[in-house]
């Protein structure tokens, strides 16, 4: 006779320590568990409404803020809660972001600080002393640039920007002066040049008091630009006759132009992605581009009913962040045209500065209310240590959100935002004015059969040029090509 039983080991479930925990058999046959897709439904929806329950993306402000409005902020690439201010009123402040209370705060300039940027270690390389220090650079419409200690010994009155009268000596390095207006600076990130941009966009070097070299195209103002942090010979510019120019150290020479039907406002490059830049246009729109190939957008990011004043990645590279004269922040994946998330105040202006702290994990915003406000770059993630258990139990709620996005209760639910009335407004006008303009062209092509269809991605471009002619051999082969296409004809 026999006698089936049932027999386990105690080491399956036994834990070996103290500290473990008991493991549970578990049989993953899918038979025995018929309702899996809809308990994980179940889950998913929950986290996405707990997701927007804890949903409190304003952190707070910094300090007391500018007496005017900011115009110019500077991440500190070496630190993770360091930045620097800029405001009408030619004062700078420098500030610790986990204590939101200023190092130092000094009168710089006599006119608006139009531009600002930290630079990187090494940056002196005739002064071995300074070698290991970071520096500071400011420009104003002044016509002057002024390059600046950030360390915070080298300033025995931590507050003098209380006497507007005179500007401060302490701290200041060197003076570079200029015959005209300056509206934007960087630096490069491995040697001590430094290009500024106004009437013509100069370079620099901070061991001479004169530019090294001119690297205009053109005649109009240069209103923003900045350095590729991975090629770091390249440098973009952005100019008021709605152009944007790129430029090869290596040459000395610009080399390529775009030219839009609206101006930008400012520039920035993808940290990860070394030919890739987004540009905040006065379309209400930013733009993603390749540098291999201008003739077009990567993608077109929308939602914004008034002009994009400025745009910065995220560290990874698969986010953006820009700031509107709206008076809101918008954040949006690269891969996606419209924004995730919308951040706004009552008291929150026109916002003409944001950035991505360097963990990713905050975003700072400068606007002319004249405060530096500090946002979660997720609104619903918390910064405090987490248990094993709750970091298991977020990615797997991640995961369970990711699989359910396009079912309609979770998707109206993680779409849904308030904005303000104003906006809403200009949104629901906009969408009219958009609706009769596409349908007008449709009347259009119905009658008109030689009409041609313009991409999203390419009506904002005008033309593209090329500083350099091709090659002969890509003549010859344009000519060939030319006579191919004659002899079918």
């Amino acid at each position: 006779m026999k006698i089936k039983t049932i027999k386990r080991s105690a080491d399956d479930y036994v834990p070996v320590k103290s500290t473990q925990e008991s493991q549970m058999p578990r049989n993953l046959n899918p038979e025995l568990h018929p309702f899996e897709r809809a308990r994980e439904y179940t889950k998913a929806l929950n986290a996405t409404k707990l997701e927007r329950m804890f949903a409190k993306p304003f952190v707070g402000q910094l300090g007391y803020g500018h007496r005017d409005g900011v115009y110019a902020i500077a991440k500190n690439y070496g630190s993770l809660n360091k930045l620097a201010t800029g405001s009408a009123d030619g004062v700078i402040k420098y500030w610790n972001m986990s204590t939101r209370e200023e190092f130092v705060s000094f009168k710089a300039h006599y006119g608006l600080v139009t531009g600002l940027c930290v630079t990187q270690p090494r940056f002196h390389d005739k002064k071995p002393d300074l070698k290991s220090q970071n520096f500071m650079l400011s420009c104003s419409d002044d016509k002057t640039v002024k390059l600046w200690s950030i360390n915070v010994d080298d300033y025995s009155n931590k507050n003098s920007s209380d006497n507007d009268s005179v500007t401060n000596e302490e701290g200041l390095i060197r003076t570079f002066d200029g015959e005209s207006a300056f509206q934007g600076i960087d630096s490069h990130r491995e040697n001590s040049t430094f290009a500024t941009g106004g009437a013509k966009i100069h370079l620099w070097d901070v061991n001479r008091l004169k530019p090294v070299s001119d690297l205009s195209w053109g005649a109009d103002n240069i209103t923003s630009l900045k350095f590729n942090q991975n090629e770091t010979d390249i440098l973009a510019s952005t100019g008021s006759d709605n152009s944007i120019v790129l430029y090869d150290l290596r040459t000395n020479s610009p080399t390529q132009k775009i030219v839009q039907t609206m101006r930008t406002n400012a520039i920035c490059w993808n940290p990860m992605e070394a030919f890739n830049f987004v540009t905040a246009n006065e379309d209400h729109n930013a733009y993603y581009y390749d540098m291999r190939n201008l003739s077009r957008s990567l993608n077109v990011f929308k939602d914004h009913v008034s002009a994009v004043m400025d745009v910065d990645f995220s560290p990874t590279g698969d986010e953006i962040v820009t700031g509107s004269y709206d008076k809101s922040i918008r954040i949006y994946k690269t891969n996606h045209g419209h924004s995730r998330e919308i951040y706004h105040t009552k008291r929150m202006q026109h916002v003409f500065q944001v950035k991505y702290s360097m963990d990713s994990k905050y975003i700072i915003s400068g606007s002319d209310d004249g405060n530096v406000r500090l946002w979660r770059s997720k609104a619903w993630e918390r910064s405090n240590v987490k248990t094993t258990r709750e970091k298991n139990k977020l990615e797997y709620d991640e995961k369970l959100k990711e699989r359910f996005r396009h079912m309609p209760e979770i998707k109206r639910i993680s779409r849904h935002r308030h904005v303000p009335q104003v906006i809403k407004k200009a949104q629901e006008i906009k969408n009219i004015e958009l609706s009769s303009i596409k349908r007008r062209e449709a009347n259009e092509r119905r009658t008109r059969k030689d009409m041609p269809y313009i991409s999203e991605r390419k009506k904002q471009i005008v033309g593209t040029v090329h500083k350099y002619e091709d090659s002969g051999r890509d003549r010859k082969r344009r000519k060939e090509d030319d006579k191919r296409d004659t002899q079918e004809k």
